[in-house]
């Protein structure tokens, strides 16, 4: 079997088999690289002899004072993660990333462990004794992924914790839901809604609540519904710079990659939210709405929209991405009871993983951890 190795390549080189093979998260390709203006974006690819096998976005995070980074791939790298020798994959990654000044190296293999289907988790929500998605019996279980975090572990990976048993730790969430469209026609989708939903939809629908595209022209009134979901949910809000980069970047190579959905009524904008597209997957992204008109249900009319474009535009899945896998009273409960109401399934990946580079990996680590806690 030849060996492979890795090598910076061109933006260019890293489009085109992106192209080819257009499995990879949008957290992976190279327009994603300029969103994060806090982190230094490199492509990378795998080559077995002169062919290009597999690439990654990589995001550097300096250590102020030294010339050392924190190696994040998030979401990836997409590569052949059924290989019984994974190392033949990471060794060679994490060799080009130490020549680099890498300290450690953070990936998220785009694996998913087990899954639950939207009846059972609507079950677990109703019972009182079950206060976890692992109290629950899986739809399915993929035994590959359980395989790879064995082997990650022999080759002294260790995986991230979350700062709490919300699954929403640092990093990207362990836990999210997705909404299979393949072959799936409206119809077939709309009774798919749980009765809930169904009844919001219908709410919002006979309100005359409508739901059109936006443009960057828009972007102050979705920040504006999603600076209030912030201050309501209790998160740090971005900044509208982030979202006006954001368009730009991702919509510079494809002018499609970035939708902005925004739900009307009386000519107010009540709920917004982003798509994007990558592939044969969309991701929901910073769903936002404010308090006034709630009643009139535009988030169901704006999600039903969206599920609906991508349907008709041939996505295969719609990943409403996170998701609390608590199950007890919390303000992220409502968020993962109007997901699964559509139908969808709860997912669990394998999570993010690191692996200290050099003798001093782990004290810098620590000291990034520090300086970012400050911050």
């Amino acid at each position: 079997m030849t060996s492979l190795f890795v090598r910076e390549i061109p933006r260019a080189e890293h489009l085109a088999l992106l192209r080819r093979h257009p499995d990879a998260s949008h957290l992976q390709i190279p327009e994603w690289g300029d969103v994060k203006p806090d982190w230094l974006p490199e492509s990378v690819g795998w080559f077995e002899g002169r062919e290009l096998v597999a690439t990654a976005l990589v995001l550097y995070r300096p250590l102020p004072g030294t010339r050392r980074y924190l190696a994040y791939l998030p979401e990836g790298p997409t590569i052949d993660w059924r290989d019984p020798r994974l190392e033949r994959w990471l060794d060679p990654l994490v060799a080009h990333l130490k020549k680099i000044g890498a300290f450690a190296v953070r990936i998220g293999p785009p694996l998913v462990v087990r899954h639950w289907d939207a009846a059972t988790v609507a079950a677990g929500i109703a019972d009182p004794d079950v206060r976890h998605l692992n109290d629950l019996p899986p739809a399915g279980i993929d035994g590959y992924a359980l395989d790879v975090a064995e082997r990650l572990r022999r080759l002294g990976w260790r995986r991230c914790e979350e700062d709490d048993g919300s699954g929403f730790g640092l990093g990207q969430p362990r836990y999210g839901c997705e909404i299979p469209l393949a072959g799936r026609s409206a119809d077939e989708l709309r009774r798919g809604l749980a009765p809930h939903w169904e009844q919001s939809l219908r709410t919002a629908e006979e309100a005359g609540v409508r739901v059109t595209w936006g443009s960057a022209e828009d972007l102050p009134d979705f920040h504006r519904l999603y600076a209030a979901t912030a201050a309501h949910d209790g998160f740090k809000a971005r900044p509208l710079d982030y979202f006006r980069r954001m368009w730009q970047a991702l919509n510079a190579e494809d002018d499609d990659r970035l939708r902005l959905y925004l739900a009307e009524y009386d000519g107010e904008v009540l709920s917004a939210a982003l798509m994007i597209n990558v592939g044969s997957r969309v991701w929901h992204s910073y769903a936002a709405s404010g308090r006034r008109g709630r009643q009139l249900r535009p988030s169901s009319a704006l999600l039903w929209r969206m599920l609906g474009d991508a349907r008709a535009a041939g996505a295969a899945t719609y990943d409403l991405r996170s998701v609390t896998p608590c199950l007890f009273e919390g303000r992220l409960l409502g968020r993962l009871r109007f997901k699964t109401g559509t139908g969808g399934r709860v997912v669990e990946h394998l999570g993010e993983w690191e692996l200290p580079v050099g003798g001093q990996g782990r004290v810098l680590q620590r000291a990034l951890g520090v300086y970012l806690g400050r911050r």
